[in-house]
């Protein structure tokens, strides 16, 4: 995991490589990399879906995931830390900790997943890998502790010292860094890998008292004693042993497989996997062993042109054969596993088995997305869901005929199973299809992906900024559904208060009827009334958000009450409140994150004031300036090219989503024409 251009990508070709998985080094830049295996991925260079693959090393397997950079696709990074055991954080030597790494490792700490960190392009011009460290141990408030210190930086960089073996390795470079010397440290390197070892010993000695008391009395310290200390301390996440090569120049990847083996947890050494039974709060618990009940969780669903819906799962205990069934428990319904498949990026091979610790694709699972547990039926088990931001960007997608219509539909329905950030609605008033996501690059994909996997033929409009919108009043109002025809009629009432959320809830409710004026039954309805009408705000027809909702009276009819009736009126009396609530719109905030050339700076600072942004720090980094702020995601439509120009190409910048705050006046009043026009 790491920020956009860090290096992963190139870093798993050579695990790859090392490992025997490949007979040749794929390189990004060439559109060549194994793991970036999509189209759109070999043309522009980047990774957009995360990829598995397995390797081993050191008579051990290692299942990876090779995640994206760019933060429009931050749920591959999220599902993919749900479900493994440890991390490798790449750090650029001349970027240091740049702003999707803080992103990433956030994510990381979340999950408190163990990580190791491995600062790469040690052969660029600026590398310092000091500066890097101090700056991860600054911004990510975390004890990232070098195990490797470099020998020289950009064309200089020659190899690395271990500091638990005090050697010196050099990489052959006509190997391609399959083989290297382990040597002595050299004269002018023998203080700085001295301090850097005294760093790393007292870091770890508090994890051992023997090693602390051979410490203090300045015995010798063997290198398995160190390695030990080291896991010990990385497994609880309070230290993060720090690496340091070049994956470009193959110098330094054999290290890092040996750090994975030496120092992240096996399935064995992570936490029992706790989940709760169907329908109730009870926790059960499940170790990692292939003895116990079957129990496992589904992180990610692709289609594949050959085989059909694929879901990646990942088992946490348990045993389960191909052409077994398992339960999901969160349907409740019985899946069987046609086939199992051990991943290699796209390519697949075929296994009879499945145990705890493997990460697998699975065939012919027909109701399980993404979250859903997979269990033994006769012990079920739901692990928790895992949470996924809201989109902020919407495109409206329209079918050139009607043959592309049926299309249409199948394709956006399998993008919408394969990522949980990518929602389809029907604009009801245009009956245009609307696709909303993450920014501007993940539509575009999306689209592209519409384009070229599904043969879609479609006219795609502008991308808009998905609104939210609020309340700023509290209020009373009522809802009352009756309709009397021949035979049984529907009655359904409710009377409900209504006003803004303390906090950044989205809905409350709550029930504060005293006696049976509602019977109980009815009033999960009036909730899901309530919900449903929050997707169609009062103003634009915006989704609602922060709304605390008490119900306080209604009254039923012994004979035309019913769930329905009860739904509506709950509708009902949402819209009555709405309308009288003070409604305003909300617009997305951007926290965005420009690196420029100090001669550029008044320029990027002057064109974010026009675009209605707050300047937030401007930091001092070498000869750039960092230049932090938030903007309204109207205003950076297209701003990649503006920033182009306005820094002769010079500048960069990465954005994702902050929060939602009040729109303006003018801005407002804007949209309510627009949306006036439509009407």
């Amino acid at each position: 995991m790491a920020h956009i251009d860090a290096g992963k990508t190139t870093t798993t070709e050579r695990v790859l490589y090392y490992t025997g998985r490949l007979h040749r080094i794929g390189e990004v830049h060439e559109g060549a990399a194994t793991m970036d295996w999509m189209e759109q991925e070999k043309e522009r260079g980047i990774t957009i879906t995360s990829a598995a693959t397995t390797a081993y090393w050191r008579k051990h397997e290692i299942n990876i995931i090779d995640t994206p950079g760019h933060v429009d696709f931050t749920v591959e990074v999220e599902r993919s830390l749900r479900v493994l055991d440890g991390a490798v954080a790449l750090f650029c030597a001349v970027g240091g900790v740049e702003p999707q790494s803080e992103t990433v490792w956030r994510q990381a700490d979340r999950y408190g997943v163990p990580r190791i960190a491995f600062v790469n392009k040690m052969d660029r011009v600026g590398a310092d890998f000091f500066k890097a460290v101090s700056e991860m141990n600054d911004r990510l408030g975390s004890n990232c502790v070098p195990i490797t210190i470099p020998s020289g930086g950009g064309e200089t960089f020659n190899g690395v010292v271990d500091l638990i073996t005090m050697t010196f390795r050099v990489y052959h470079e006509e190997s391609a860094g399959m083989t290297y010397d382990d040597m002595p440290i050299p004269d002018d390197m023998k203080e700085q890998a001295a301090k850097s070892r005294e760093r790393l010993l007292e870091a770890v000695s508090e994890y051992d008292d023997h090693l602390l008391e051979k410490f203090l009395d300045d015995q010798p310290i063997l290198p398995k004693e160190v390695i030990a200390a080291v896991r010990a301390a990385c497994l609880n996440c309070d230290m993060v042993p720090v690496l340091c090569g070049s994956a470009f120049k193959n110098k330094g990847v054999q290290k890092l497989l040996d750090c994975v083996i030496d120092f992240l947890p096996s399935p064995a050494d992570v936490k029992d996997t706790e989940g709760h039974a169907p329908a109730s709060e009870k926790t059960i618990t499940r170790k990692a062993d292939a003895s116990e009940p079957f129990t496992a969780l589904a992180f990610k669903i692709a289609t594949d042109p050959h085989v059909g819906k694929i879901s990646y799962i990942r088992v946490y205990s348990g045993t389960l054969d191909a052409g077994s069934y398992a339960l999901n428990s969160v349907t409740g319904q019985k899946e069987r596993i046609s086939r199992i498949l051990r991943m290699h990026s796209n390519k697949r091979e075929d296994v009879k088995t499945m145990t705890a610790g493997d990460i697998v694709a699975v065939v012919g699972l027909r109701k399980t997305t993404t979250g859903h547990t997979l269990c033994d039926p006769k012990h079920p088990i739901v692990l928790e869901e895992m949470n996924f931001p809201d989109p902020v960007i919407d495109v409206a997608v329209e079918p050139k005929t009607k043959a592309d219509m049926d299309k249409l539909d199948e394709a956006l329905q399998k993008l919408a199973e394969e990522d949980p950030t990518f929602r389809v609605k029907t604009d009801e008033e245009t009956g245009q299809t609307i696709i909303s996501g993450m920014g501007e690059l993940h539509l575009e994909i999306l689209v592209d992906r519409m384009l070229r996997e599904f043969k879609v033929q479609a006219n795609v409009g502008k991308p808009q900024v998905s609104y939210r919108e609020a309340i700023t009043k509290h209020v009373e109002a009522e809802g009352k559904f009756v309709r009397q025809s021949g035979g049984k009629g529907q009655y359904g009432h409710c009377v409900i208060k209504m006003g803004p959320v303390e906090g950044d809830e989205e809905f409350i409710f709550e029930n504060k009827i005293k006696g049976g004026d509602v019977p109980r039954e009815y009033v999960p309805s009036i909730e899901k009334g309530i919900k449903e009408a929050m997707q169609n705000g009062i103003l634009a027809g915006n989704p609602l958000t922060g709304i605390h909702v008490q119900l306080i009276d209604g009254s039923y009819h012994d004979v035309d009450s019913s769930e329905m009736a009860f739904k509506i009126a709950g509708s009902m009396a949402f819209q009555n409140a709405a309308r009288k609530a003070g409604p305003i719109l909300l617009e997305p905030i951007m926290s965005v994150v420009i690196v420029t050339p100090e001669a550029y700076v008044g320029s990027v600072v002057g064109d974010i004031n026009g675009r209605r942004g707050r300047i937030g720090a401007i930091e001092a980094r070498a000869d750039e300036q960092t230049v932090t702020v938030e903007v309204p995601l109207s205003e950076m439509f297209g701003y990649a090219t503006n920033l182009r120009n306005i820094s002769q190409g010079r500048a960069v910048f990465s954005m994702h989503f902050s929060k939602f705050m009040r729109l303006p006046a003018e801005a407002t009043k804007k949209i309510l024409e627009k949306a006036g026009v439509a009407k």
